[in-house]
């Protein structure tokens, strides 16, 4: 028989049973589908936690306070033991490595902003004017932090593009007063529209100085410092550099943590790439279970079609021909319930990215490759049995119908 007369004939051999046929394609697409959007998810989570460490900003060194190798969370910290504030001084001191180009000290709190009748509670950030260009922000209107002695506590703040349309309406605030907390300050500038980055919305946030917010919160310790190195080439000695002159300036002591971005983004990719091909793997055994539901059926029509298959030896047919035919039946139905699975899988991940625009959902081709493969293998390689059976069967016997 020729290849095509074998591939009808295996076609001819689906039609004959719909409803069966169906069930098989739909099983083997429900396992290719799982694949393609649990993938799709995992892939779409590792791109937005590169798009939110992106967003900080580049070539940059974070600083924390408290001594340990992950996050900057410890356990002083956790008991609220901190064994030294990073300090403005501590920031400064860091201007001094010749591989820094500038710092960020940051001081995070919240507070009550008001304006005439107008209130509500915001996240209030203190840092410096370099802030605007470590984190690659954009001013709308007005003028950013006022550069100068960082220590200087002026009473000027940008609001988030969202605080100012809430107290301002549709004009722009910069230059009228608002209140935050016991204070009053001007506002000098206010930020375009970025969304969420980091766990909070920037659209939602007031920036004033540094000195202004420990003298809001009654603080002096800092949150974090950023430090940008002057190129990519020197953060490696930007993170040594800032970690001896921390060192030297706390007397000694190691308690702090210098992480820097790439290192932080480069853990978050491993882990979310493990993520990624676990969920595919278990997504994956709903393939191996369509697998075995093509053998079972497929021995199912090995019985029921015994006078056929004997016909066919009778007529010459050797069982290597036979063999071909149930093969060809299997790669049928996996090719089918791949290509069906594959827009299913499409479709999800269209419809998840529709649904929360912010998650760049994609599968990776990898996965979709891999599970267009694994269901094809797995359709030839549980068939296997079936046919050996089918071509093993005596013409006289199956003739007889026994």
């Amino acid at each position: 028989m020729k290849l095509t007369d074998v591939v009808q004939f295996a076609a001819a051999s689906l039609r004959g049973n719909p409803a069966r046929t169906g069930l098989m394609i739909l099983a083997m697409s429900i396992g290719v589908a799982a694949v393609v959007i649990l993938t799709g998810l995992g892939e779409g989570a590792r791109r937005y936690v590169i798009n939110q460490f992106s967003s900080l900003g580049t070539n940059l060194v974070i600083v924390f306070p408290g001594r340990t190798e992950t996050a900057g969370i410890g356990p002083g910290m956790l008991l609220g033991q901190i064994p030294r504030e990073l300090s403005l001084d501590d920031a400064e001191a860091l201007l001094k490595s010749r591989a820094v180009s500038r710092i960020a000290p940051l001081t995070i709190g919240s507070s009550q902003i008001s304006k005439d009748a107008k209130n509500r509670e915001v996240i209030v950030l203190g840092s410096t004017s370099s802030l605007l260009d470590v984190r690659h922000m954009t001013l709308a209107s007005g003028q950013f932090l006022p550069p100068g002695n960082v220590h200087a506590s002026e009473s000027v703040c940008v609001l988030g593009a969202k605080i100012n349309r809430e107290l301002f309406g549709n004009t722009s605030g910069v230059g009228n007063w608002v209140r935050l907390g016991d204070r009053r300050f001007r506002v000098s500038g206010i930020m375009t529209s970025q969304g969420e980055s980091m766990g909070f919305n920037t659209d939602e946030i007031v920036i004033v100085p540094v000195a202004s917010a420990h003298m809001l919160f009654n603080t002096s310790g800092l949150f974090r410092i950023l430090v940008e190195a002057k190129s990519r080439d020197q953060i490696a000695q930007a993170k040594i550099e800032t970690e001896s002159i921390l060192f030297a300036r706390h007397g000694g002591e190691k308690d702090v943590t210098v992480v820097t971005q790439d290192a932080v983004l480069a853990t978050f990719d491993r882990i979310l790439r493990a993520l990624t091909m676990a969920v595919g793997g278990i997504a994956a055994i709903s393939l191996a279970v369509a697998g075995i539901l093509i053998m079972n059926v497929m021995l199912i029509a090995v019985s029921q079609r015994v006078k056929e298959i004997g016909l066919l030896k009778a007529l010459g047919a050797p069982s290597a021909q036979i063999r071909t035919l149930f093969f060809t039946e299997a790669v049928l139905l996996s090719g089918i319930g791949s290509i069906a699975g594959l827009i299913m899988g499409e479709a999800g991940v269209l419809f998840i990215g529709r649904l929360y625009p912010s998650l760049p959902v994609a599968a990776p081709w990898w996965a979709v490759l891999a599970a267009i493969f694994t269901s094809l293998g797995t359709g030839i390689l549980f068939s296997v049995w079936p046919a050996r059976r089918a071509a093993q069967l005596d013409p006289v016997t199956a003739l007889a119908g026994r």
